[in-house]
């Protein structure tokens, strides 16, 4: 059983940057395909951003338009999301997703864990 844990989150300015993690235990990153999801109020989840456990990459191209970067700590057995240039439409609560051995999807259905999530909001 894998448990996922965020941090990161809170308020900050149009234009500001924020670094989200996910700690992982039950399981170690290096094996693990996780993502990063979003939900706005009213809204579908979104996949933000996600890295295989082979270490490919992939992000939502459309919606973070390259100020967002995903990467994996060993060490600390987590996996960050480091967010610049944040804009009102980054506000949402984000959720970190692991699958065993996965392949980094851009698909919530494919990931058995979730975290709990964390705030993340953006003011003009």
């Amino acid at each position: 059983q894998v448990h996922l844990v965020e941090s990161g989150g809170g308020s900050v300015q149009a234009g500001g940057s924020l670094r989200l993690s996910c700690a992982a235990s039950g399981g170690t990153v290096s094996r693990l395909g996780m993502g990063w999801f979003r939900q706005a109020p009213g809204k579908e989840r979104e996949f933000v951003a996600a890295i295989a456990w082979s270490g490919r990459k992939k992000y939502n191209v459309d919606a973070v338009k390259g100020r967002f970067t995903i990467s994996r700590d060993t060490a600390k057995n987590t996996v960050d999301l480091q967010m610049d240039s944040l804009e009102p439409e980054d506000t949402a609560v984000y959720y970190c997703a692991a699958d065993v051995l996965g392949p980094g999807s851009e698909k919530p259905s494919l990931y058995d864990y979730w975290g709990q999530g964390t705030q993340v909001t953006v003011s003009e």
